[in-house]
């Protein structure tokens, strides 16, 4: 008997769905049936020229990775450069060893200080000394009373850069002329010694008051037949401080850089703020506070340690900052820091400008570029202030020599 057709459904359109049904699995002809179907290539439509895909090109290898062919980048070259610390076992002089001796471009780290300083200079050497670098780290000693330009031949010949963190720091009740004579003094006698035995090195000073001292040690270079602008004054710290003060912004503070110009003691000291492009963003009312902020944040820290110290680690950092920067240069690397030295961008012989550190030391002196009105009110008044100061190391150049 036939079954019964289903309900709804005909038994016509049964059988045709009967006969459409496809073969068992079991059987090979549904296996054949599988296998030709995937062998089957598909056919893509055909699209218009402009609507085709383009091929991708073809990946080279690039040959500068493996620092081959005309292109390839050089790898960046290291100096071989000798340093001395006049001052490098006081309380500047021990961090800004450490900071140089970690300089790749250190070849030779020369220490030297007298027998009074806090510890030998030969005890900071040899603590250096097990640093992992390739700076070999040498200690020098002198006896009070002697002369430098007797004793540091061994010492200063072949320098590429002195640094020299020395001086004494300004007693209660001292006056700044008073200070000036015997910092002065300390740094002539350095100074005519690397005028002998390396006249063609770089010399940082560090000795306050830097307004007085750097255009003193310049005239008597000159006066000797030298370069003046091997004597720099390091205001970087100014710019250090300028540039974590602006970090309140919203801004990392490697990404700031605000130039600060005239001189390295209070009112002297200018930040233009309007020069930075984070900086510039801060409201004009604010500006004032903010450059007051600059000026007086060295007696901060002198208050904050219950006048037991000064702004030590952070003078370190900002001369290593400078320090490296002038053996990039000599290296070939153009580097740009604010520093004080001789000028002619002003009236006054000597100010603390943007300049360009290249392979015969300052290479560049770059203008102080657009003030606004506030920056250039203050100007005038640094000018003045600033006029007197090196008067008096003109002065003291005048009735000394080397």
């Amino acid at each position: 008997m036939t079954a019964p057709p289903t309900p709804g459904r005909s038994s016509a359109s049964t059988t045709r769905a009967r006969t459409r049904r496809r073969p068992s699995r079991r059987t090979g002809t549904s296996a054949r049936w599988r296998r030709a179907r995937r062998a089957r290539p598909r056919r893509r439509p055909r699209l218009s020229p402009r609507l085709r895909p383009r091929p991708r090109p073809r990946r080279r290898r690039s040959r500068r990775a493996k620092g081959k062919g005309p292109r390839a980048k050089e790898p960046r070259k290291t100096g071989e450069f000798k340093v001395c610390v006049c001052g490098g076992a006081g309380g500047i002089g021990q961090p800004l060893c450490l900071l140089m001796a970690m300089d790749p471009n250190v070849k030779e780290l020369c220490v030297f200080d007298l027998n009074v300083a806090m510890v030998p200079a030969q005890g900071v050497a040899t603590d250096l000394g097990h640093l992992e670098k390739k700076a070999a780290v040498k200690g020098y000693v002198m006896e009070v009373g002697q002369k430098p330009v007797d004793n540091l031949e061994e010492c200063l010949t072949g320098c590429h850069l002195v640094l020299i963190p020395a001086g004494m720091p300004r007693k209660p009740g001292q006056t700044r002329d008073d200070l000036f004579k015997i910092n002065a003094d300390i740094a002539k006698g350095i100074v005519e010694a690397c005028a002998k035995y390396c006249p063609d090195a770089m010399l940082g000073m560090i000795v306050n008051p830097v307004n007085s001292v750097v255009p003193a040690m310049a005239e008597l270079y000159k006066k000797k037949g030298l370069d003046p602008m091997k004597i720099v004054g390091i205001t970087t710290l100014d710019v250090v401080r300028a540039n974590k003060f602006v970090v309140r912004l919203p801004a990392p503070p490697d990404r700031v850089n605000v130039p600060v110009i005239g001189g390295h003691a209070g009112t002297t000291i200018l930040p233009l703020f309007s020069q930075d492009k984070h900086a510039k963003t801060i409201d004009a009312e604010k500006i004032p506070d903010l450059d007051k902020h600059v000026q007086d944040a060295g007696t901060d820290v002198v208050n904050a340690k219950n006048g037991k110290g000064s702004a030590t680690l952070s003078m370190a950092y900002a001369g290593a900052r400078l320090g490296k920067s002038v053996l990039a240069g000599l290296a070939g690397q153009r580097r740009t820091e604010c520093a004080y030295c001789k000028s002619e961008i002003t009236d006054l012989p000597y100010f603390a400008q943007k300049v360009v550190f290249g392979k015969e030391g300052i290479s560049k002196v770059l203008p102080l570029g657009e003030l606004n009105e506030y920056e250039t009110k203050r100007l005038e008044e640094v000018k003045v202030q600033l006029k007197g100061e090196i008067e008096s190391g003109l002065k003291y150049a005048e009735e000394n020599s080397l």
